[in-house]
């Protein structure tokens, strides 16, 4: 694996098709408003990564030392219909900004702030990683990562665990800049 070195921290999220666009009409958005803007928001929804109680904490404490935190995306079947686009983003959940000129975010409660965005070929066992913060922290990836739970905050843990898995094949890889996750609205 060249991605991840052990103690990694990352964000591991299942992608597809989104707000009824396709994977690959949103990784071409993406890269275009990451081009023209400077950045990008990356759109998700649910409760196991909130902005403010899983995302910004994990990735300040993480980043605390310099290292940086990517976002490692894993495509799935999905379909995803949720329409509207976000107006406003707030990091503190307080002040509302409106969205960057040039960035659209489609179907989302949630983003994530990118500034770049590469495919990649690469595989990751969840069973080496651990969930890295909140009610679940130090569970294995493999029994976090069930269901519904399509997202997480993980640190890369190759060999210590006795959880198994099969590899997850990873084909998206992002960089992450503050405040790193915001809300919409």
């Amino acid at each position: 694996m060249n991605v991840l070195k052990p103690g990694d921290s990352f964000l591991y999220m299942k992608v597809g098709v989104h707000a009824n666009e396709s994977l690959q009409d949103i990784i071409e958005r993406k890269r275009k408003e990451i081009a023209q803007a400077g950045m990008s928001f990356w759109g998700y929804g649910g409760s196991s990564c909130h902005p403010f109680n899983a995302v910004q904490p994990f990735v300040r404490e993480v980043t605390k030392g310099g290292t940086t935190v990517r976002l490692l995306m894993q495509e799935i079947t999905s379909r995803h219909f949720a329409v509207g686009e976000a107006q406003e983003y707030s990091p503190d959940g307080k002040n509302y900004y409106p969205v960057p000129t040039g960035v659209k975010v489609l179907g989302s409660r949630y983003a994530l702030v990118l500034t770049s965005l590469d495919e990649i070929n690469e595989s990751v066992s969840l069973a080496d990683t651990a969930v890295g913060i909140g009610r679940k922290v130090g569970v294995s990836g493999s029994q976090y990562i069930r269901g519904h739970v399509d997202k997480a905050c993980l640190v890369y843990k190759p060999g210590t665990g006795t959880a198994t898995g099969p590899d997850i094949p990873l084909r998206l890889s992002a960089k992450m800049a503050e405040p790193f996750a915001v809300v919409l609205r």
